[in-house]
């Protein structure tokens, strides 16, 4: 669909109607009807469009599943992102997906695991209570680490796109694409930060939300699940003990194998009554003189969707796709698709 892959490069490339109409020597109503799908440009126009966006012809050529009906999830009130930029995540969204569910109908799509009911949990009130029953929901162990979220929540059938937004602002994003659950994180945090918030979201899927709940306690008691859905109070108090004193070096160990940050083991630790507020506060005060706030240093690996290019790659091994599909799918090279296919990745 010619419109909607103009919309999406143009706003990847963040610029304007007004801008990109200027660049190529026409009007901002024809790039709107262009957009619009109301009208449809020369081949001529397709090209200086296409240079003046760095990308092929053929990019707007691709072709979009207009049986995918996607939901996307409000953004924060007071997010700091601009209308654009929030038009950006949402095509960003259902250009990847569309590629995703191409080799999915490709594939048949019964490989795909069930996904879990959403928005039926309801809240208990008690945070630690909130937190197991996500955990039991998705049948994940009621303690422990969750190793290799992403993949983990794949496998229980949550689609998960990373992607790199610019700006700090925005953190991550939920909604569903024919009924089945998705979850958007920006590619520019630290793994860490990205793990709390896909439990973030996670939370705003699971749970009935109450309709008269204000928006600011939703957002509160959603990250306060996430926390003791990451790092529960049995394992905390097992891994730090009863009490402690103060904050010490030993619990970055702790924080890296449960894949949190200082600042959300800290603040479970305050929660759970390990640590006394004097503690906290003193935390704090260190975290800030070592620029912490802004940029707390990552420790452990990177989590990343993996899913996407198992299926294009059994699709090419199969020779349900070419080689050439697969690479356009994934948007690599042909040469990448051949590395990971057939005997060129087990050598």
């Amino acid at each position: 669909m010619f419109s909607k892959n103009l919309k999406y490069y143009r706003l990847r490339k963040a610029i304007s109607k007004k801008d990109l109409a200027e660049r190529i020597h026409v009007s901002p109503m024809a790039i709107s009807n262009y957009e619009n799908g109301n009208r449809k440009p020369d081949m001529e126009i397709l090209r200086r469009m296409a240079k003046e966006l760095d990308i092929r012809v053929s990019d707007f050529l691709a072709v979009r599943n207009e049986n995918l009906v996607f939901h996307h999830g409000e953004f924060r009130k007071n997010t700091a992102l601009t209308a654009a930029q929030q038009e950006y995540v949402q095509e960003s969204v259902e250009e990847y997906f569309n590629r995703f569910m191409t080799v999915v109908e490709v594939l048949g799509g019964e490989f795909l695991p069930a996904s879990p009911q959403c928005q039926m949990l309801k809240l208990s009130g008690k945070i630690e209570a909130d937190a197991l029953s996500l955990r039991r929901h998705l049948k994940f162990a009621e303690n422990g680490p969750i190793e290799d979220l992403i993949g983990a929540m794949e496998n229980k059938g949550i689609l998960i796109y990373t992607c790199r937004i610019d700006s700090s602002s925005f953190s991550g994003m939920n909604g569903d694409i024919n009924g089945r659950p998705y979850i958007i994180t920006n590619q520019n945090m630290t793994p860490e930060r990205c793990r709390s918030t896909l439990a973030h979201e996670l939370s705003h899927l699971m749970f009935n939300w109450p309709e008269d709940m204000p928006d600011a306690m939703i957002e509160e008691t959603a990250t306060a699940i996430s926390g003791a859905f990451l790092f529960p109070k049995l394992d905390a108090v097992r891994e730090l003990g009863v009490r402690r004193t103060a904050v010490a070096g030993d619990m970055l160990m702790t924080a890296q194998e449960y894949g949190i940050s200082m600042f959300l083991l800290v603040k479970r630790a305050r929660l759970c009554g390990i640590v006394n507020s004097g503690a906290e506060k003193g935390f704090y005060i260190q975290a800030s003189k070592e620029g912490w706030r802004k940029n707390e240093p990552a420790r452990i690996k990177e989590e990343k969707p993996v899913l996407f290019e198992q299926l294009v790659y059994r699709a090419v091994n199969e020779n349900e796709i070419s080689i050439q599909r697969g690479a356009e799918l994934l948007k690599v090279s042909y040469d990448e698709i051949i590395a990971h296919c057939c005997f060129g990745g087990l050598v």
